[in-house]
C-alpha cells in the first residue's frame, strides 16, 4: 500500500464521526424554520417595543418615565426585588445545602415543594394569599384588629413575588452541590474547621457562579411578575402598581407612549439578564471543566 493511501486512510480513521446523518437541505430547512420563528415571535415584538417607545423622541421617552405614577411603580418594583431576592437567596442556599449534603426523611417531598411554583399558576398563588390574608380571609380579622394590612399593600406584593421566585436559586444550586459531593466539606471538618467556616470557605466558593446565575434569574422574574402581583395589589395607582401593572394601566388609558416606555425598561432588563446569563454560563462552564480536569 502506497504512502498516499496510508495517509488518506489514517485521515479518514482519525476524523470524528458525524453527529447527524441528515442531508444538508434538511438541516437548512430546520435552521430556517427556527430563525423565522425567533424573528416573528421574539425579535420583531422586541424591536416593536423600542420603536414605539422612542417614536416621540428621546425627550418624550424620558418625560413618560418621569411621570409620578410611573416613577413610583419603578421604585416599588425595585423595592420588591430588593426584598424578595435576598430572602430567596437565603432560602435557596439553606434548602440546597440540606438536600445535597444531608440525608433525611422527606427529602423528596421537600424537592417537590420547591418545584411547586413552577406548576401552579401565578394567579392561583396570588388568590391563595387573598384567601389567607384578605379582609374576609382566614387571618383577615386578626390582621385587621392588629392594624396590619397585607393584601392590597406592599407586604402582599412581596409575599406573592417570593412565592413565584423562590425555586430559582435552589434549583440552580441543588444539582451542582449534589455533583460536588461532600468530600471537600469532610476534609475541611477533619482539619478542624467549624461548620460555619466550612460553609463560607469551602461550600460557598464552589457554587458562587451557580448562585449568581440563580439570583440573576430570580431578580428578572421578580421585576417582571404580573399574575400573582396583579391579584394581591388591588391596582392602587401610585401605591401598589409595579412596572408590569403600570404598563397595563397606561395602555388601557390610551397612553401608549408611557406604556411602551415602561415596557422598554422591562425589555432592557430582559436583554441585560440574557447577556449576564450567557456570561455566567460561559464562566461557570469553564470553571466546571477545569475542576473536572483536576
Amino acid at each position: 500500500m502506497s504512502d498516499a493511501t496510508l495517509s488518506t486512510t489514517s485521515f479518514v480513521a482519525a476524523r470524528p464521526p458525524r453527529v447527524t446523518t441528515e442531508a444538508f437541505w434538511v438541516r437548512a430547512i430546520m435552521i430556517g424554520i427556527t430563525l423565522v420563528f425567533l424573528s416573528v415571535f421574539v425579535l420583531l415584538p422586541l424591536a416593536t417595543v423600542f420603536v414605539e417607545a422612542l417614536r416621540g423622541g428621546i425627550s418624550a421617552y424620558f418625560s413618560a418615565l418621569a411621570e409620578r405614577e410611573t416613577f413610583l411603580a419603578i421604585e416599588l418594583t425595585l423595592l420588591v426585588a430588593a426584598t424578595s431576592v435576598p430572602a430567596n437567596l437565603v432560602f435557596g442556599l439553606a434548602a440546597s445545602w440540606a438536600i445535597a449534603k444531608f440525608e433525611f426523611r422527606g427529602k423528596s417531598f421537600l424537592i417537590t415543594l420547591i418545584d411547586l411554583p413552577f406548576s401552579v399558576s401565578p394567579v392561583t398563588s396570588g388568590l391563595i394569599y387573598v384567601i389567607l390574608f384578605g379582609a374576609q380571609g382566614y387571618f383577615g380579622h386578626f390582621l385587621k384588629s392588629a392594624g396590619v394590612q397585607i393584601i392590597f399593600a406592599v407586604p402582599g406584593i412581596v409575599l406573592a413575588t417570593m412565592f413565584v421566585t423562590f425555586p430559582f436559586v435552589a434549583r440552580e444550586l441543588i444539582p451542582i452541590m449534589q455533583e460536588q459531593g461532600k468530600r471537600d466539606e469532610e476534609a475541611a471538618l477533619s482539619l478542624g474547621a467549624s461548620g460555619l467556616r466550612t460553609f463560607f470557605r469551602v461550600t460557598l466558593p464552589n457554587v458562587k457562579w451557580a448562585l449568581l446565575y440563580g439570583v440573576l434569574l430570580c431578580n428578572a422574574r421578580a421585576m417582571g411578575e404580573f399574575g400573582a402581583v396583579s391579584v394581591v395589589s388591588g391596582h392602587i395607582r401610585g401605591h401598589t402598581n409595579t412596572m408590569p401593572l403600570q404598563v397595563e394601566i397606561l395602555y388601557n388609558d390610551y397612553n401608549y407612549a408611557g406604556a411602551f416606555a415602561v415596557a422598554s425598561l422591562l425589555a432592557l432588563l430582559a436583554l441585560i439578564t440574557l447577556g449576564l446569563k450567557s456570561l455566567l454560563q460561559w464562566r461557570f462552564a469553564g470553571e466546571l471543566a477545569a475542576n473536572r480536569r483536576h
